[in-house]
């Protein structure tokens, strides 16, 4: 009979967890254990005596082993953490017992081996690097946000569109801090796959949607005003709002009903942390997001070549305004592209070129609300104006101020005589 040691020791400070839905890993492990039984019928001729019998511990199936040796066993597979390609294993102490633990005093398999401590300590650097991308590009976007609702003279259609792209990268930005923070470092609540840390997986890639419908937005705009001189500017930015939020809200529905039906663990497990079977749901309106807005630029470089070209006729030079608005989509509009552009691209496992993917979508998808900042806001020459003419306005005020405080001490001074001190002429 099978000595059925149930009692493991999990990895300290490493995240580790179950990977599967519970009926499935249920199944995993009596097959497991009905492959042990079945080695020990098979194996009649045990070793001399002492030995360690042959033991299930509840993950991995473990052989007679002489005493005083080390079996070895693959890591499991179904374990989050675990390098299936490394090995755990157990020792058989000198009496012909598994050893056991000290502090529980349980027999003990040691499956500390199976976690790639290189491997996480790289991964925790890469969510790193997207928590400080995305803390820095909301801070970016809260204050172009601010500025161009403090001043209110930028107020225009083009700058309606620019705080609507702003407060879309600003909410993303925001619910991606709390995924990193309170979902990816919180093993419990990924086994537990509550709905609300679901709820957060569908309103968070809504939101990522939104950036690149409203860079779409920006993109249809510019294309719009030079091709077609005179649609309605206020027309326009109420067709665009219709584009811009409500879109992506179906495109999302049909992801997350896909998802809720599936019979996937994959697609339905650890609040859909991984991708699943249906993110070419959410990528493919992406990739037609940023084509269209490729097309919409080479046109707009067509039409602003053409009027360039025509010389100063009244009516057919685009303002300067309006070039700078082209300038800062033509640098955004691939940018914002790129990350999902390379997906399929994706190295395997181990490949040369992993860690530099890694880093490269890293960097691409958290300091995109940075550059949106940077383009559509910071350097923007109406807001650089703004600043000047303050700046300016603020130093007139204040040589105005000593001007008429001088004036006024020379005046008390005429009327009054001579301070003491001061010699009468």
């Amino acid at each position: 009979m099978v000595n059925m040691d149930m009692q493991t020791e999990m990895p300290v400070n490493t995240t580790v967890g179950t990977t599967l839905l519970d009926e499935e890993l249920r199944r995993i492990l009596q097959e497991r254990e009905l492959e042990c039984l079945q080695l020990q019928a098979m194996n009649s001729t045990p070793p001399p005596e002492p030995y360690c019998r042959m033991t299930f511990d509840g993950w991995s199936c473990w052989p007679n082993t002489p005493a005083g040796t080390t079996a070895y066993a693959q890591c499991p597979n179904f374990i989050t953490g675990f390098d299936a390609s490394l090995q755990a294993h157990k020792y058989c102490e000198s009496n012909g017992t598994w050893f056991r633990h000290p502090v529980s005093d349980q027999v003990w398999s040691n499956y500390t081996t199976c976690v790639n401590l290189q491997d996480l300590s790289w991964q925790q650097g890469i969510s790193g690097l997207y928590e400080a991308g995305y803390a820095i590009s909301l801070v970016a976007l809260l204050l172009s946000l601010g500025i161009l609702t403090y001043f209110r003279s930028l107020r225009c259609a083009r700058t309606t569109l620019h705080m609507n792209l702003f407060a879309s990268f600003a909410v993303n930005n925001a619910l991606w801090l709390v995924w990193y923070r309170c979902i990816v470092a919180n093993t419990d609540l990924l086994l537990n796959n509550e709905i609300t840390c679901r709820l957060l997986h569908i309103i968070l890639h809504y939101f990522l949607l939104t950036n690149y419908a409203w860079m779409l937005c920006e993109g249809f705009y510019l294309h719009t005003l030079l091709v077609s001189a005179f649609t309605s500017e206020h027309k326009l930015v109420k067709w665009l709002m219709g584009l811009g939020w409500p879109v992506p809200a179906v495109i999302v529905m049909i992801y997350a009903s896909l998802r809720a039906t599936s019979d996937d663990p994959a697609d339905t497990g650890q609040c859909w942390i991984n991708e699943g079977n249906y993110m070419n749901v959410l990528v493919y309106p992406v990739c037609v997001s940023t084509l269209l807005n490729v097309l919409f630029l080479f046109n707009i470089v067509r039409v602003l070549l053409m009027k360039l070209r025509a010389g100063p006729t009244i009516g057919t030079q685009p303002s300067r305004s309006m070039r700078q608005a082209f300038r800062a989509t033509l640098l955004l509009v691939p940018l914002l592209g790129l990350h999902y552009l390379v997906i399929p691209f994706r190295p395997p496992k181990n490949h040369p070129w992993e860690q530099f993917y890694e880093v490269l979508s890293a960097i691409t998808a958290s300091f995109q609300g940075l550059c949106v900042a940077i383009l559509f806001c910071f350097c923007n020459g109406e807001v650089i104006a703004q600043f000047k003419r303050r700046w300016e306005g603020t130093a007139l005020l204040r040589n105005r101020a000593n001007s008429c405080t001088a004036t006024t001490v020379s005046f008390i001074r005429s009327t009054a005589g001579p301070m003491p001190g001061e010699e009468k002429v």
